[in-house]
């Protein structure tokens, strides 16, 4: 289903003449298929829209890194070309859960799974990802999950 979106997207894009969204679909398109020859090459199926998520999460970070440095490096308007890359591929993705509902979500999880201590995180982390994927950022949960867990 998402694939069909970046085709369409795509499409639009070059219709618009749009260069930036046209190389940010083609961005998003090219590590789809880099996975799926990944996984072609250990006997998996194509990638699944959760792990297009994954992909989409992975990119919007590298570009924020990126976007970090070159600010820290007087170069706005390299840091500004990544951050309109990050909104572009935000409109790939639901709608983020507010950090209020994402703490909410990581104790109703560790209440749910019975988690007792750190140890216990890798079980309250995969049944958020399972959830939610593509709608929090993991690694602030994984954080919040720590401290409720001490």
């Amino acid at each position: 289903m998402i694939r069909d979106i970046l085709a369409n997207t795509m499409k639009e894009a070059l219709k618009a003449k749009d260069v930036r969204r046209t190389s940010t679909v083609r961005l998003i398109q090219a590590a789809i298929k880099d996975r799926d020859i990944a996984n072609r090459g250990q006997g998996k199926d194509a990638v699944s829209d959760d792990e297009i998520m994954q992909i989409l999460m992975k990119m919007i970070k590298q570009r924020d890194e990126s976007a970090r440095i070159y600010a820290e490096n007087a170069r706005p308007e390299l840091a500004a070309q990544e951050l309109e890359e990050i909104e572009i591929i935000r409109s790939f993705m639901p709608e983020q859960i507010s950090e209020e509902k994402v703490r909410e979500l990581c104790a109703s999880v560790i209440t749910e799974t019975g988690a007792q201590g750190l140890r216990d995180m890798g079980k309250c982390m995969n049944t958020l990802k399972d959830r939610y994927p593509g709608q929090m950022d993991f690694a602030k949960a994984s954080g919040l999950v720590k401290d409720l867990l001490k």
